[in-house]
């Protein structure tokens, strides 16, 4: 198991768990971006050498010439979790235990090998020193079988450490679910294939707590999330009007920073720009909502005045146009094989 990652077992689904946990521990949603809530569910990088747990050592394999002893290059995370079946919109998403040099990028995206059953045009993009995605052009096409294969023995990270483990990862894209919000019309469009299956009406963010525009995959969903303008730094001042303190019902995650939609109990009858930033239905249309939520299923927000979702803020890969993610490539478009 890696470094600082949960055992697999305790993240179902793509964190599943995370989530569960977040909810314990009082973290809260419909922040402006500095919450303090869990991040994105993902699961354990899991070696498939033989070499050892990742993460639980210093040292290295025996030196030689091209693979000096020192410090190992380790993965933390891999999503979405092996074995996982996930919407069309969801990226691969790998986290490094320690920075990669932008000089060391290139081979290591080499080293990297997504295979799919049917070819996809994709590449990697680097948010960080630690973080690099991998997405196609397009959405996903339903029922593709993928394969993640991080052959990083022995390659170099330019800052002295050296890969010691390969890892693979599997999944499925499951059926085309896509969500599509109107914040100024406060709508929200559900469809199955491109055939619409649901019209909603919906709460978007205040002026002052406007809604994030963008497509971003949903990450993770609980049947109730225990939320407090505290932990995000709206107000701790019960006096205040921005306050709140309340566990909401059907809450299905799309940021990192706590954009969630769900219900509200303060505004049962959607239709306006009331909210902190989440999208609200109404408590019927929620459990709906819920019940056909599934992590990767992209949701696009438009219409609102707040700008584009940062793509690392949870899986917002297909937020970023293709020019622009090609910038963050290191090794630019490539066509993937069986």
């Amino acid at each position: 198991m890696a470094r600082n990652a949960r055992p697999a077992a305790h993240r179902r689904y793509v964190g599943i768990a995370v989530l569960t946990a977040a909810v314990l521990l009082g973290a809260t949603a419909c922040s402006d971006g500095s919450a303090t809530a869990a991040g994105p569910g993902s699961a354990s990088a899991q070696s498939s050498s033989t070499g050892g747990t990742p993460g639980t050592g210093p040292g290295s394999t025996s030196p030689s010439p091209t693979h000096p002893a020192g410090p190992p290059l380790l993965l933390d995370t891999i999503a979405p979790a092996d074995g996982a079946t996930v919407g069309v919109a969801m990226p691969v998403s790998v986290e490094f235990t320690h920075p990669v040099a932008p000089s060391a990028r290139a081979a290591v995206e080499q080293a990297m090998k997504v295979t799919t059953s049917s070819p996809v045009t994709g590449a990697w993009h680097w948010f960080s020193n630690t973080r690099a995605d991998w997405r196609p052009k397009q959405f996903w096409p339903a029922g593709t079988r993928v394969s993640v294969d991080a052959r990083l023995t022995g390659i170099a990270d330019g800052n002295g450490r050296y890969g010691i483990h390969d890892y693979h990862h599997a999944f499925t894209i499951g059926a085309d679910w896509e969500t599509k919000v109107d914040a100024a019309a406060h709508t929200m469009d559900v469809y199955l294939d491109s055939v619409r299956q649901k019209h909603f009406p919906i709460d978007a963010g205040s002026a002052q707590f406007p809604t994030w525009d963008g497509t971003m995959a949903e990450m993770e969903k609980a049947p109730s999330v225990h939320m407090t303008s505290c932990s995000v730094h709206i107000t701790c001042d019960p006096a205040n009007v921005n306050f709140y303190d309340v566990t909401l019902p059907w809450d299905v995650r799309l940021t990192t920073s706590g954009t969630f939609v769900h219900y509200s109990t303060a505004h049962p009858n959607p239709g306006q720009s009331t909210s902190h930033g989440c999208i609200h239905l109404s408590l019927a249309d929620s459990q709906w909502f819920y019940a056909h939520a599934h992590p990767g299923d992209p949701v696009t927000v438009t219409g609102s005045p707040r700008g584009p979702v940062p793509g690392d803020n949870g899986y917002a890969a297909f937020t970023l146009d293709w020019s622009t993610w090609l910038a963050g490539s290191a090794t630019g478009a490539q066509q993937t094989t069986s």
